[in-house]
């Protein structure tokens, strides 16, 4: 968990750097994530040093990660879906930019520029302190989570929610991976160094092939990997081992 969120701090500068190249990347959203981020790593860390104390640590990051990506993926593929097939057909419906949910009645508004948006600076700290939690938790930097909620959620443009996301997790998991070392030891140094060089390539390559798909066709992408990652972990926990430990 700890080694991984290491990783992700060289793979997230890698991919910002790219997207804010090409303006994608609404600071002000991501600033207000990091303020939530940061108080959600911390809670998580002390999580994880109780799962661990108590010898549940692995059961339950097993089981987190299947329920969540299970969940996240099926949502989104089933839009992304629709969404795809209403442009096959030549049906536009145009995207209402302003749908309020009482989650928008909130106070503390303020008006994001880049991702045109007016809308409660609480929404951006809760989520942020969300993925804190499942950064320190799980060791991922929350993207399956962050994404969903930024487009579905915050209503946020699908162009600007992949660079926005990643500027924020750089620190989030840099706090993490800090955290991990200083309270329980857990960073494999050599192990997140191999895992950056792969995460900083994969995250320039990844940035140019995501800016040649359209919106609902990236979402449809990353349902597929989250539903595949979600299968795997399933079939891990379900199937007997050839030699029980």
């Amino acid at each position: 968990v700890a080694s991984s969120a290491n990783q992700l701090v060289g793979a997230s500068v890698s991919g910002a750097i790219a997207h804010w190249r090409r303006g994608n990347i609404d600071f002000l959203m991501g600033g207000l994530m990091l303020i939530g981020g940061f108080a959600g790593s911390a809670l998580g860390v002390w999580l994880f040093a109780i799962l661990r104390r108590i010898g549940q640590v692995e059961l339950f990051i097993s089981l987190a990660y299947a329920l969540l990506l299970t969940t996240l993926g099926g949502l989104m593929m089933v839009e992304s879906t629709h969404s795809l097939l209403r442009r096959r057909r030549g049906i536009t419906i145009r995207r209402k930019l302003h749908q309020h949910t009482w989650l928008h009645g909130l106070p503390f508004k303020l008006r994001f520029r880049r991702s045109k948006l007016y809308t409660s600076a609480l929404l951006p700290i809760i989520l942020g302190f969300l993925v804190g939690i499942l950064s320190a938790v799980l060791g991922v930097g929350g993207g399956f989570v962050m994404v969903p909620a930024m487009i579905y959620l915050l209503r946020m443009p699908t162009a600007v929610v992949p660079g926005t996301s990643l500027f924020q997790i750089i620190f989030v998991t840099a706090v993490v991976t800090l955290l991990q070392a200083i309270e329980n030891n857990t960073v494999d140094v050599v192990l997140a160094l191999v895992l950056l060089i792969g995460g900083v390539l994969g995250a320039q390559l990844g940035t140019r092939w995501g800016a040649k798909l359209r919106g609902e066709e990236l979402r449809a992408l990353l349902a597929l990997i989250v539903l595949a990652v979600a299968a795997k972990l399933v079939f891990d926990l379900t199937v007997r081992p050839d030699r029980p430990e």
